[in-house]
């Protein structure tokens, strides 16, 4: 691996760091702010679980924050990880508890507006409503599970001491529980920017043993986290834990748990799996704010007792933080891409050419694109997406609606099925009858990954999408995930 992509991972990892000096406090800070248990076990607990969560449950959120913005280069990944990562140390020594997410999505739309790259508004208002749900669905769990477990408590009639001590055992073991869902949730906000750009490539092989590109990842984020739990977390649990509102240790008990099953819902994979198949709508999988699932159950718990001990000043500032972080990493980013750009002449995007050929066209208007004043800009190529669009917008009559899809079909990502890649075919994910057409496509070039897409569904029935409806949902997505694998597979 060259040297100047260990420097620009280490964006990610200054990232992950700072996600583990922060958030952590989202798992234990409840727990050590009660002084219910130590930081030591704390940071250990919470270091192990969140490893595990990443490695094994951290693919799923990865996928919304890759459609934000798509950075394509080590050195634009590098920088808006290190931006964000910025950000939310600032935050930290402050003694604020950030949330990670909205860092990383301002500085991914920072990164979108240096590079004129549209920024996938879908996408970014579900990420914004999230923001809004977190909180308050942690809020709601946190009040029913606070009323539950007092009515249990009661109705059980533990002697004092015995309810200390299972009070202890119980924050350990939602720390695990919180710890893991924060690796499998937030290991897309210190990682997700360089899956366009992975440097690792997939180990093992055969179906017994694989570790997957993304996984070495995302263990390589999880162990950053570590490290910023250990070295940088107690101030801000110190905040958490006993600033915002005076807690029992069964409140922070329910606090944790409340964070933990918000954190789940919006990454469990297994879960949307469930539902899809039983015909219920589905869980966005998104990297959703770990803080904000704290703050709102606690100020849940505040409210059912009254709201007279709430701090307000201090959830006052914690707010501002939520909104002044992703503005902050978003103005760091854009900034810090002009230097590294146009300074140390690094390529911070890469940038690809466009034709609107006779297959484009084609393509076009079986989407139900108008084609008729495309015929002036057949054949032509343009070098970047802004000259295409510039052409796109003097047409008679011009198609704004279509520009999305026009981008997608025209440009260019030529891929080659070559015979040595072939080989390691059996350290992918692909079926048999998937890698079996793969393998009647030798020395075939394709100019769009569309088409190459199009000719695998053509050769066999394992490449087609299915119908839309809720139980094909889980299909089409790994589908998808297959395709971006082949692709990157054999991209020239």
């Amino acid at each position: 691996m060259e040297v100047s992509i260990l420097v620009f991972l280490a964006g990610g990892l200054f990232l992950g760091w700072s996600l583990g000096a922060n958030d952590a406090a989202n798992v234990f800070g409840t727990a050590v702010g009660t002084r219910m248990v130590r930081f030591g076990i704390a940071a250990a607990v919470c270091s192990i679980f969140v490893i595990l969560g990443a490695v094994i449950s951290g693919a799923g959120a990865a996928h919304t924050l890759g459609k934000l913005g798509a950075v394509n280069t080590v050195a634009g990944a590098g920088m808006a990880a290190f931006s964000a990562a910025l950000t939310v140390y600032w935050m930290t020594k402050l003694g604020v508890s950030v949330s990670t997410s909205q860092a990383i999505v301002g500085a991914i739309i920072g990164w979108n507006l240096f590079t004129g790259s549209p920024t996938d508004t879908g996408s970014l208002i579900k990420i914004l409503a999230t923001w809004v749900a977190c909180p308050l669905l942690a809020g709601i769990i946190g009040v029913l599970l606070f009323k539950i477990t007092g009515k249990a408590v009661t109705w059980a009639r533990l002697h004092i001491f015995r309810l200390d001590a299972y009070t202890r055992v119980g924050l350990i073991l939602v720390g695990a529980l919180g710890a893991y869902s924060l690796g499998a949730n937030n290991i897309a906000n210190v990682m997700g920017v360089f899956v366009q750009s992975n440097p690792f490539t997939t180990y093992g092989g055969g179906e017994l043993f694989r570790f997957t590109a993304i996984q070495q990842l995302f263990l390589l984020g999880a162990l950053a986290i570590a490290v910023g739990v250990f070295t940088y977390s107690k101030r801000v649990m110190m905040t958490v834990g006993s600033v915002l509102f005076p807690m029992s240790p069964l409140a922070a008990w329910v606090v944790v748990v409340a964070h933990s099953i918000v954190l789940l819902l919006f990454s469990s994979q297994n879960l949307e799996n469930l539902l899809a198949s039983n015909g219920l709508p589905t869980i966005p999988l998104v990297p959703v704010s770990s803080s904000q699932a704290v703050v709102g159950a606690v100020i849940g718990i505040g409210l059912l007792k009254g709201g007279r001990g709430i701090r307000w000043r201090v959830l006052g500032g914690i707010a501002s933080g939520w909104i002044t972080t992703p503005i902050i990493a978003g103005v760091i980013c854009f900034v810090s891409l002009f230097f590294l750009q146009n300074v140390f002449n690094q390529r911070v995007f890469q940038e690809h050419a466009y034709v609107i050929s006779a297959p484009v066209m084609e393509k076009l208007s079986s989407e139900g694109v108008a084609t008729d004043s495309l015929s002036a800009l057949q054949d032509r190529r343009f070098e970047r997406w802004s000259a295409l669009r510039e052409a796109l917008q003097t047409l008679d009559p011009p198609q704004p609606a279509f520009e999305k899809t026009i981008r997608a079909y025209a440009m260019i990502e030529p891929l080659t099925v070559a015979r040595s890649t072939l080989n390691r075919l059996s350290d992918t994910s692909f079926s048999l009858a998937q890698r079996f057409a793969l393998r009647t496509m030798t020395g075939e070039h394709f100019l769009h990954r569309w088409r190459f897409e199009a000719d695998l569904a053509a050769r066999s029935a394992a490449w087609r999408t299915l119908p839309a409806s809720p139980e094909n949902k889980l299909f089409n997505r790994q589908l998808k995930d297959q395709r971006e694998e082949a692709y990157l597979l054999f991209q020239d």
